[in-house]
């Protein structure tokens, strides 16, 4: 049976097959097949017939890839993911926490803030919390703002909140021996740090050491500390819109002078995949969990190439 999906708003990015494959590491034949043999996923259609598919999709992918790598069976995975699909779809959870946290931010109200972030961790875990609860939440207040029902202070008192909970999990996580080390920092003019830290977080969690820089760090920085913090590699955030040909020429630099691997994740790798490509740089998306994946491969593979010290 297929999954049929949800209808598309037309003001969400909607990526052709190569793309999210770029984004995953998914074959495309591999992926048909999935849509064809397991009704994993329908995208959607252009009027010529070329597929399209979105965020929610891309999230779908690589949480089937996560359990492909746990040893579940494809068949399996893809009926987890459509249960997983049906079940979002018949909840208003999201809905009535979001309403609920734009109630309390009018109030400024950081207690009634704490009792629903707790909630919604109860729910899922932080990743899933950002994209279903804080992201959107956010969102809402910049059209509040621009529609003058809201104030920038609430903007303010929010991002702020957030970024005093992500920061706090990230200064208090645990000691490990890292298998890797790298240099995170969000692009030029890039103000919004949380899918930054969701990043480091997460990369945490699977033994990766992260030297946070934070917001809106010049591109010509990011070698030099490289190179001075002892990094594998370097992870730019970048969600705002740049200009194609002026990053495909910055970033360029900073892989030539970085002689590291250079990885650009946040919704503008998806929309600047091929500038970013062409610049020797790496696109990771926007979803945190398939972006670490392809960041380890990408190390991995780098380290085995790497001669080794004879002894």
């Amino acid at each position: 049976m297929t999954n049929r999906s949800h209808p598309h708003d037309p003001s969400q990015p909607a990526y052709p097959i190569r793309t999210v494959c770029a984004l995953t590491g998914l074959n495309p034949i591999t992926l048909r097949a999935w849509e064809r043999r397991y009704g994993f996923i329908e995208p959607i259609r252009t009027p010529g017939g070329h597929r399209l598919y979105t965020q929610e999709h891309v999230e779908q992918i690589n949480s089937a890839l996560s359990l492909l790598a746990s040893g579940v069976p494809i068949g399996a995975a893809a009926r987890a993911v459509r249960r997983s699909a049906a079940s979002s779809s018949r909840t208003d959870v999201w809905s009535a926490l979001r309403r609920q946290t734009i109630a309390a931010i009018m109030r400024f109200d950081e207690s009634a803030l704490d009792a629903i972030y707790e909630s919604a961790l109860g729910l899922q875990p932080i990743e899933v919390v950002t994209r279903k609860l804080l992201t959107p939440v956010l969102e809402e207040l910049g059209r509040r703002w621009e529609s003058a029902q809201g104030r920038i202070a609430e903007e303010h008192f929010f991002t702020t909140y957030t970024r005093n909970k992500l920061g706090a999990r990230l200064h208090h996580r645990r000691r490990i021996a890292a298998r890797s080390r790298l240099l995170c920092a969000c692009g030029p003019g890039e103000q919004h740090e949380l899918g930054l830290l969701l990043f480091a977080l997460a990369a945490h969690d699977q033994n990766v050491a992260c030297v946070v820089l934070g917001a809106n760090t010049p591109f010509g920085e990011l070698a030099a500390a490289c190179k001075r913090a002892g990094c594998d590699g370097i992870v730019i955030s970048m969600s705002m819109q740049a200009e194609a040909a002026g990053l495909e020429r910055d970033l360029r630099e900073v892989v030539r002078e970085t002689n590291r691997p250079v990885f650009v994740g946040g919704e503008a790798s998806a929309l600047h995949g091929n500038a970013i490509a062409g610049a020797g740089a790496i696109v990771i998306g926007a979803d945190i969990g398939g972006g670490v994946r392809r960041l380890l491969a990408t190390l991995d593979a780098a380290e085995a190439k790497r001669p080794r010290s004879r002894r």
